[in-house]
């Protein structure tokens, strides 16, 4: 089988949706819990059943409040003695102190993992790339396998299969040096392009994933996000829930996240949403994709259901916003 297996063409856009692409993922950060009561203090933590993984699963969490707003989002992977949480590297002090105040009696200990580099690999043909380069495939699901020994600083070489709307994703977590030769082996061997982070955060809004920060905020409830991957009703007890469950309980909220297809001028985010000159949402994310067949733009954010239930006409300053569901449709013609 011939290793030049992806030729190159229009953008790395395209490579992600039709091939695969690849690319560093620097603004990820780790912590590692340990203790004798890591599973059953961390189950009262987060909004996912923890106690229900095994090792070499994972799944999406919320962290909330005594409010029921979201302090911030993590995937806790089960270890055979620890759990790591994979969350954003800038979220990791404010994380780590809140964590750190719920630990009352309980053995139990947060450390931060240091110089872990990881790599993502997108696309329909990144598992094929996996197995080129000698890898393991974890299996389906959140799940992971381990690759080789730790490095020096007790990290464990992984790959993750992450959540994937549209394409499947991977993450390799190992050593600095390590990464940087599986970059060069998929690039010079393999004719894989490495994606820039414009064309990831396409990819991100194309899937309908929000972020936390940018399109989850500290004032929002799980689920006006629409992410129910994040919610697991009969676990028990936890930070929050009760708010979760009068929710779950009354039925809806009153917004809802979704995608919108915009026409007219691209606005920045934040910018507000209107029916009958009325306030009714928000986009919190926007792109313009060029595709062959021309231009589309694309926003994430929130609408009122009231507003989505009644078919009304979405504006904002300089044009209309269509609500759609998510992930996307991709055009037919993509290349």
């Amino acid at each position: 089988m011939s290793l030049n297996l992806i030729p190159h063409s229009t953008t790395p856009l395209t490579e992600l949706l039709t091939r695969a692409a690849f690319a560093p993922l620097p603004n990820v950060g780790w912590i590692r819990v340990t203790g004798e009561d890591r599973v059953r203090w961390l189950n009262g933590m987060v909004t996912n059943s923890i106690q229900s993984l095994k090792p070499g699963e994972g799944c999406y969490n919320f962290f909330l409040n005594a409010q029921g707003r979201i302090q911030g989002d993590a995937t806790a992977w089960m270890m055979e003695d620890s759990i790591l949480l994979e969350t954003a590297a800038d979220r990791i002090p404010a994380l780590m102190a809140m964590l750190d105040h719920f630990i009352i009696m309980d053995d139990v200990e947060l450390r931060e993992i240091p110089h872990y580099h990881g790599l993502l690999l997108a696309g329909p043909r990144a598992e094929e790339l996996l197995a080129l380069a000698l890898l393991p495939v974890p299996a389906t699901g959140i799940s992971y396998q381990i690759a080789g020994d730790e490095d020096d600083n007790g990290n464990p070489f992984l790959i993750l299969r992450a959540e994937s709307p549209l394409v499947p994703r991977f993450e390799i977590w190992c050593y600095e040096n390590k990464r940087d030769g599986i970059c060069a082996f998929l690039g010079s061997k393999l004719n894989t392009v490495e994606a820039t982070p414009e064309h990831l955060e396409q990819l991100r809004i194309l899937e309908g994933t929000p972020l936390y920060g940018i399109d989850i905020r500290d004032k929002d409830l799980p689920q006006e996000t629409n992410q129910t991957r994040a919610l697991h009703f009969s676990k028990g007890c936890y930070l929050g829930q009760e708010i979760v469950e009068r929710i779950r309980s009354r039925g809806n909220v009153h917004r809802t996240f979704s995608g919108f297809i915009l026409e007219g001028e691209l606005p920045a985010p934040g910018v507000v949403l209107t029916a009958d000159e009325k306030p009714v949402g928000e986009l919190t994310s926007v792109t313009r994709i060029q595709w062959p067949s021309g231009p589309a733009q694309l926003a994430l954010g929130y609408i009122r259901r009231e507003a989505l239930d009644r078919g009304a006409t979405i504006h904002y300053p300089g044009g209309t916003a269509t609500p759609a569901n998510l992930p996307f449709s991709l055009p037919e013609s993509r290349v």
